[in-house]
């Protein structure tokens, strides 16, 4: 039963990646610890695999409408690419198992990873909820980049999904559309690719430790995840995306505040 709920749920993070362009890793992650009983160390190498193979597909998928702009993919992409590799060789492996102690709880390296996690989930589903801007510019509006914030911006969301196993759609398609000036349409395709990217090379930095990877499970995880992304594009030319995206928003700051209330009151279950 918990393999067959975890593959539907793989499903689901395809769709929400297929439907809105992001929400792919705020599902993933706590699929594999509190589903799947994964460690969430391991978890979050895991979710790197899951999310940069899915995004991958869904970002060719964008390639081919012409919906992509690789010179974006490289500016953003080089120092998030970095940062996350960087961050999954030295940083993780260099944070202790047992960090400091709140009175009888005691914050373990895998606590503070999901308390993390929680806060990044609870940012995302804020930016989700709030109705969405409508200056963003239209297709024939010409791109200006902002090269120092643009290559900051990437250094940050390329830390932060070393240390979550979070792809950072969230973070990614809205600082295109606002230093990059970028059509919507476009950002969301663009981030795909840089989210493929620096996920599956953040991966790679694991796969230089010592950690055992369940290739099995990774392959059945990410195929029903793939299979996901093509039914999320195929929904959302019928479903309003805004709507759904304020729903799925409501839904991630609800996981993010269990999260942290499992994590501080009930820890010690989820694979820890």
């Amino acid at each position: 039963m918990t393999e067959i709920l975890s593959l539907v749920l793989a499903t689901m993070v395809g769709l929400s990646l297929g439907l809105i362009g992001s929400g792919g890793s705020i599902l993933t992650v706590p699929i594999l610890v509190y589903v799947m009983g994964i460690n969430p160390v391991l978890a979050t190498a895991y979710s790197l695999f899951i999310v940069g193979a899915t995004s991958l597909v869904g970002g060719i998928q964008s390639a081919t409408q012409k919906r992509v702009d690789f010179k974006t993919v490289f500016i953003f992409g080089i120092p998030s690419i970095a940062a996350v590799y960087a961050t999954r060789m030295w940083l993780v492996p260099l944070i202790p198992n047992e960090l400091f102690t709140v009175g009888s709880l005691v914050i373990t390296k895998s606590i503070a990873l999901m308390l993390l996690f929680a806060v990044v989930m609870i940012a995302a589903s804020i930016s989700m909820i709030r109705p969405g801007k409508k200056e963003a510019p239209d297709e024939d509006t010409p791109m200006v980049y902002n090269y120092p914030m643009i290559l900051l911006e990437g250094l940050v969301v390329g830390m932060l999904t070393g240390l979550v196993g979070a792809g950072g759609g969230f973070l990614i398609i809205p600082a295109l559309v606002i230093l990059a000036r970028m059509p919507m349409k476009l950002a969301v395709g663009t981030s795909l690719f840089i989210i493929a990217a620096k996920s599956l090379i953040g991966f790679i930095g694991d796969l230089q430790g010592n950690q055992v990877i369940e290739w099995k499970l990774l392959l059945e995880f990410m195929g029903f995840a793939v299979a996901g992304i093509f039914i999320g594009i195929l929904l959302s030319k019928k479903i309003p995306g805004e709507k759904l995206k304020k729903s799925f928003g409501w839904f991630v700051l609800v996981m993010g505040f269990y999260i942290i209330i499992k994590e501080i009151f009930f820890p010690g279950g989820g694979g820890h």
